[in-house]
């Protein structure tokens, strides 16, 4: 829950009768913002002379007034006061004192817009360029309730990113920018099988993408229900997918890099990603994009979006927005050798003559899957009687496709009768995304603004494989499955309330408290019975494997059961209350203090925030902040269940073996065997201090050191196979040999190895941010120049014992050095992310270097087997040209020297692929060239 841009009190308010006047709404704000958007709403040209804004803030604006009226709003307690020049326009000039003799009087001014109509865009002449282009004045409205502040003044780091930031490189989703723009992001391309290759997530310092808090418009987004389940990293985790939304529908974002669960909520342990839409009702926009690899002329992608706003009556406005995509897929495979037989040999022992002619590029899925969505939104606010109704939502499809190995026709699952030359499955995994919020907030008659909202999301995501079968029920099987179906919904009421207490001339406390009731529920339907049911067909005599019963369920992807199905739900109670305290023009203070019940075993919680920045300079100001975290386990994480083919290396050789893996819900018999207990929350504890240098009006520079401590994370547990080739505790037996006991006599098929999730570990990550900006207005055209730095380390403070099921079972870890490493090695310790934009004339250039650091994975079991990562620098390069005042192209390349991460090891002979590892943060595809339309009016 944060408060939006009007929860301040506004210096006036007209009488809602008097619906003739105008309708302004101008947030506080550096002055010279504040009289751009004046000059916007009003028509009216402004002429400042040269430095008479500099360190001038204005008042709020809110309601039907006057232009007069509202001029006089903006600049009060400025010192300056409104003149009107003889062509129309205004001029400021310094206000004369009470007690000096004023000049004779003049006319009196007469504001009114020109006789010409001006163009869309505010035309407001600020010879002072500084103070107008300056990052350091950008308002928002994240991190801190009541009057929006500038980044420089906010108490904790937080970045703006604008909607033109996130369409530099034409990138086919928001994350896929974001990866570019934090220095302290990290999102592989691709961190593993299953959904972890069709859900955008990735996690800021060093932690999971579902620490992080994903708000619209200061309201908490829903979640996906696809999980993270197969990954190596950030397993377990359920987020917010945001390339489920319209990047048209943005204004821009705000990402504050502080813990902040005291003021928003739970998951906000790592930070907040605030996105603000677009409401301007005369901004028009469509833009169009296409490219692809430069390597083998693949991952072709298409882009298209629409952005579109009116005003609604005198004082509502609507925005409508609409994005499609289209992503082929890439493949980095090499043909395996003619020499690997895939057919069986005949009766004789001689090969098959169908070698000399099938396809030997067997692995076609090693790079980016193919996606297509198509997504709406909408933004309304309607102004009415000192109160304003508003609305907000999405609704997006997406369709995303897996092709899984190529099953050869030799295989053991591969039946001669139904696949001759073997057979690929594909999984197809259809979405609904929706999201609506609404509410109204105003003001009451003690000057307390209020926010009352609620909103409900969901995702729901259909399941089908194809081009496949179940080898258990032979020659009959159907080579069509329906899986099943995963539903996630949310439902949130919140209050919001907030009040700004004049304590002195100097002086100022901001008090806010709320409420906030939040309804969870998560759903797994079953898929068809052929899809999961065990049969009985033995292959018969002359073939390969002739008397074994084979494999149960849809090839690859296995469909749920019904003891996988189920549906939980849960609610969640909270309230907070927050201070922020101005003793001075130098010195902020604000805490906060949230208390959570969930009516589930998460139980409740109070958690804290303190904090504060105290400028000791003009140019250099100090913040710090302390706060405690608490996040319950997701839904997701408690009820899902699934089996996929997955490859795991059990012996330590560093050749791993395709499996069928089932994640264990951790209520299970199945899981209970293995040792798995209910889930806790999260607690964490996350401290931050740094300082902001502004030696010149153009330059800033943050610098914020943090350390969080995370205790009883959520991980998944090492692999238990019924093929881990390892002796028991008894000396005799091997563990996969009990682990088979085990799941058989919970009722699993035989062969099926299983992990669940569990409270497992507690980390401590450390962490540095630097973050520079620089704007420059030469003869040679406007240059901005941002910079940042992040350094990040985590390491294992604590972790549980073996349960005692497993302890009997002897040399077996519950969690397991790979899955260790993945938490404190394979995601990159640094990165360094440097852009330069240049504007001149009709031209607009954007070059960006980015290097990310090395990282290193882990075996399992064995470090002989570990391979290190070495940082790698990429380039990007966009140019643009406008052709008019409203259409400019550009094209350019992301990656532009077509730089591959380091070689592990050699393609393997049988799948031609896994030369390169699927946590390059840049990916393993090298680079892309892109074309680019945007055509504004």
């Amino acid at each position: 829950m944060v408060s939006l841009l009007f929860l301040q009190a506004p210096y006036a308010f007209s009488d809602p009768a008097d619906t003739d006047a105008p309708f302004y709404r101008i947030e506080a704000q550096p002055l010279a913002h504040a009289l751009m958007e004046y000059s916007k709403q009003s028509k009216v040209v402004i002429v400042v002379p040269s430095g008479m804004l500099e360190g001038k803030k204005s008042h709020t604006v809110l309601g039907h007034l006057d232009h007069e009226v509202a001029l006089n709003v903006l600049l009060k307690g400025t010192g300056l006061e409104a003149e009107r020049l003889e062509n129309g326009a205004l001029t400021l000039q310094q206000a004369v004192p009470d007690d000096v003799e004023p000049p004779p009087p003049k006319t009196p001014i007469q504001v009114r817009a020109p006789e010409q109509s001006p163009p869309k865009a505010p035309f407001v002449q600020v010879t002072d360029t500084d103070d107008r282009e300056s990052t350091q004045d950008t308002v928002i409205v994240t991190g801190v309730r009541g009057a929006p502040r500038s980044v420089i003044d906010s108490p904790t780091p937080v970045d703006v990113f604008t909607y033109q930031d996130l369409q530099q490189g034409s990138p086919t989703g928001i994350y896929e920018s974001v990866r570019f723009l934090i220095p302290s992001f990290n999102m592989p391309t691709r961190g593993g099988g299953g959904t972890a290759a069709i859900i955008a997530s990735g996690g800021m310092r060093g932690l999971n993408p579902d620490h992080t808090l994903i708000l619209v418009n200061g309201k908490r987004r829903h979640k996906t229900a696809l999980i993270n389940s197969v990954s190596s990293l950030y397993n377990g985790a359920a987020g917010v997918d945001l390339n489920m939304f319209p990047s048209s529908a943005i204004a821009r974002i705000e990402v504050l890099r502080d813990g902040a669960a005291a003021q928003y909520g739970s998951d906000a342990i790592a930070g907040v990603i605030n996105v603000i839409l677009k409401d301007d009702p005369d901004a028009d926009e469509i833009t169009t994009s296409a490219g692809q690899n430069f390597d083998r002329n693949d991952g072709e992608f298409f882009t298209a979006s629409v952005s579109s706003g009116t005003s609604v009556g005198r004082s509502g406005r609507l925005n409508l927005f609409y994005n499609f995509m289209s992503r082929e897929e890439s493949n980095r495979a090499v043909p395996i050798s003619d020499r690997i037989n895939l057919y069986p040999l005949l009766p004789g022992g001689e090969r098959d003559p169908r070698e000399a002619t099938i396809e030997r590029m067997i692995t076609q899925n090693y790079g980016a899957f193919p996606q297509t969505s198509h997504i709406f939104g909408g933004n309304f606010s309607y102004e009415t009687a000192g109160a304003e109704v508003y609305a907000f939502g999405t609704y997006g499809m997406r369709t995303s496709e897996l092709n899984w190995s190529f099953r050869a026709p030799n295989r053991d699952v591969s039946l001669p009768e139904v696949y001759p030359d073997g057979f690929r499955p594909r999984l197809t995994i259809e979405e609904d995304d929706f999201e609506l919020a609404a509410g109204l907030r105003g003001e009451a008659a003690n000057d307390w603004a209020w926010d009352l909202s609620f909103s409900f999301g969901s995702n729901n995501t259909d399941w089908e494989n194809s081009n496949s079968l179940n080898a258990s029920l032979g020659p009959s099987s159907p080579t069509r499955f329906e899986i099943g179906r995963l539903i996630s919904s949310e439902w949130i009421s919140a209050l919001d309330v907030t009040k700004l207490y004049e304590l002195g001339s100097q002086s100022t406390l901001q008090a806010s408290f709320g409420l906030q009731h939040r309804f969870e529920t998560y759903e797994v339907e079953a898929g068809d019975e052929a899809s999961w049911i065990a049969g009985d067909y033995v292959r018969p005599a002359g073939q390969p494997h002739a008397g074994e019963r084979l494999a149960p369920g849809a090839q690859a992807t296995p469909g749920f059961r019904p003891d996988d199905a189920g549906s939980v739900e849960r609610s969640n109670l909270s309230t907070y209350a927050e201070l922020g305290w101005s003793p001075s023009e130098s010195l902020f203070l604000n805490a906060a203090l949230r208390y959570e019940d969930f009516d589930d075993a998460a139980g409740d919680e109070l958690i804290y925030k303190v904090g504060g920045r105290y400028a000791i300079s003009d140019w250099l100001a100090l913040r710090a902040s302390y706060n405690t975290g608490f996040r319950a386990p997701s839904l997701a994480q408690q009820a899902y269940s699934s089996t996929t083919s997955q490859f795991r290396d059990l012996d330590g050789d560093g050749v791993a073996e395709l499996l069928l893996l089932k994640n264990l819900a951790v209520d299970s018999v199945a899981a209970q065997a293995l040792g798995a207990s209910p889930l806790q929350p999260e607690t964490s504890r996350n401290s931050s201090i740094g300082f902001v240098l502004t030696p010149y009006s153009n330059l800033s520079v943050t610098v914020d050191a943090y350390q969080i401590e995370l205790d009883d994370r959520i991980v998944v547990t090492s692999t238990f196979s019924p093929l881990d080739p390892h002796l028991s505790a008894d000396g005799v037996t091997t563990i996969g040999d009990q682990v088979q006991a085990l799941l058989g006599a919970s009722g699993l098929s035989s062969g099926i190895s299983g992990q669940y999730y569990t409270n497992a570990i507690d980390t401590r990550t450390r962490g540095l941010d630097i973050v520079a900006t620089y704007r420059a207005r030469t003869a040679y055209g406007d240059f901005r120049f941002i910079g940042g730095v992040n350094r990040n380390e985590t390491d294992i403070r604590g972790i549980v014992d073996n349960p005692p099921e497993l302890e009997s079972l002897g040399n077996i870890e519950l969690f397991d050095r790979g899955k260790r490493g993945a938490l404190t090695d394979t995601i990159p310790d640094s990165k360094i992310a440097l852009g330069l934009d240049w504007d001149h004339g009709r031209f607009r250039t954007n070059v960006r270097a980015t290097r990310f650091g090395g990282y290193v994975v882990r075996n399992a079991i064995n470090p002989d087997t570990d391979y290190d990562v070495d940082p790698e620098w990429i380039a990007d390069l966009e140019l643009g040209y406008a052709l008019s005042e409203n259409f400019t192209v550009y094209a350019g390349a992301n990656n532009l020297f077509n730089t591959y991460p380091e070689r592990v090891r050699e393609p393997s002979p049988t799948s031609g692929s896994n030369m390169y590892n699927t946590f390059a943060p840049f990916g393993f595809t090298g680079g892309t060239w892109f074309v680019r339309g945007t055509y504004n009016w």
